[in-house]
């Protein structure tokens, strides 16, 4: 982990490691372990397999309730089964709720009162923004759009299709996520591979492996950086402006290859996949080689450790949590499947000064997994309430874990509106 990571050489078998957590769910009065001088409390509980959020200037949140679409060309022969069987076993491949709910903590405990369905019918759908008037969602094969007015509970409108994604019968990683520009112009997806490392030929990654931009006036869209295996949380860091992304790397390269990692992006950059990984170190595996585009990989900024699957990520510019966490970054690990010993499964954080990461990583939430190792949670992605607190998804778990101070742990002034 960290800016400067020593990557070990490559070790392929003909069999990869697996060493999944099996999902198990919180026994009653459970909960993660936060920080020193931090405190959590279950925000919603009983959701379907929540992964990602969105809060809303006026106190309510947004949770994308979603799982895989079909991919029927996806998971075929031995590695097919055994991913298909990591997934079942590690808490995923029910059929997706396929909707965005609503939730609101109106008396102010800490506790989400309101709870209400605002879209339904969606197609896997995982990134959201709001813009004025305006709830844009990447279901897996598309950005929409629905009209939002403050206050509504139920959105009844049809979607207006802004532009289609890649997705297909393989459908590899089917997430979309979404953020857009601080004007409010543009919107960037994140678009995973269709593979692990170019499995399923070249061929069938057009359009994948990269941040799309959007133009949302006309629709126009262009690669604003490729080459990233899977780009999911992205967000903006406070200080410098720039736009920062959370990549899962490559597998079946060994326990300790390769790291996951977060880096501000580049506009027309090229970060290795599938030729390379962590700037120039080359992957034999993609077929033909191109030791030309190898030599215009860039190096990520911050590694985020080997297979940790680092979802979430979330820039801190509220005043509730203490001075220590303004504009650094939270990351939401959501645990390893291919790697002894296990990796990931908590929340971490990463402070920045001048908007550059300055120092170790910390741990922030922990607990995730029980001291058999079987996974009683597991973090996806994170939100800034408008209150200031930090709100974490937890797909296996069923819940929205509020982070607070452990001073203001349940006792903060009530939210208006409703």
């Amino acid at each position: 982990m960290g800016p400067d990571p020593v990557l070990p050489p490559p070790v392929t078998r003909l069999v990869p490691t697996v060493a999944i957590a099996p999902a198990q769910g919180w026994p009653a009065g459970a909960m993660p372990t936060a920080a020193s001088g931090l405190a959590v409390n279950a925000f919603a509980s009983g959701l379907a397999h929540p992964r990602w959020l969105l809060a809303l200037p006026d106190g309510r949140v947004l949770v994308a309730e979603t799982d895989a679409p079909p991919k029927p060309a996806d998971g075929k022969g031995l590695r097919g089964l055994v991913m298909k069987w990591v997934m079942r076993r590690a808490g995923s491949g029910a059929p997706s709720a396929n909707r965005i709910r609503l939730l609101r903590d109106r008396d102010g405990d800490g506790v989400a009162d309101v709870d209400s369905v605002l879209l339904r019918g969606l197609n896997s759908p995982f990134g959201m923004a709001l813009v004025g008037g305006t709830l844009y969602v990447a279901n897996t094969d598309a950005v929409v759009a629905y009209p939002y007015r403050e206050g509504e509970t139920h959105i009844d409108a049809a979607p207006r299709v802004i532009a289609t994604l890649p997705a297909g019968a393989i459908n590899h990683h089917w997430t979309k996520s979404l953020v857009a520009s601080r004007d409010g112009r543009h919107l960037y997806v994140g678009i995973g591979s269709n593979s692990n490392a170019g499995d399923n030929g070249l061929a069938a990654e057009a359009g994948r492996a990269l941040i799309e931009e959007i133009d949302v006036a006309t629709g126009a869209s262009r690669v604003y950086a490729s080459g990233l295996r899977n780009p999911v949380g992205m967000d903006w860091q406070p200080h410098s402006g720039a736009l920062w992304v959370a990549v899962n790397e490559r597998d079946e390269l060994g326990s300790d290859l390769v790291p996951d990692y977060m880096t501000a992006v580049r506009d027309g950059g090229f970060y290795g996949w599938p030729w390379s990984y962590y700037g120039q170190h080359v992957d034999t595996r993609p077929q033909p080689q191109r030791p030309d585009r190898v030599a215009t990989a860039l190096v990520p900024d911050y590694a985020l450790g080997p297979h940790t699957a680092s979802l979430g990520l979330a820039f801190y510019d509220a005043g509730l949590l203490p001075a220590h966490y303004r504009n650094g970054a939270f990351i939401g690990q959501h645990g390893s499947w291919n790697r002894r010993p296990q990796s990931g499964y908590k929340v971490i954080f990463v402070p920045f000064v001048d908007g550059h990461p300055s120092g170790e990583a910390e741990d922030v939430l922990t607990g995730f997994l029980d001291a058999r190792g079987h996974a009683q949670g597991r973090p996806v992605g994170l939100a800034v309430a408008a209150d200031g607190a930090l709100l974490v998804a937890d797909d296996v778990g069923g819940r929205i874990w509020r982070v607070t101070p452990a001073s203001a742990a349940g006792n903060r002034p009530a939210s208006t509106g409703d």
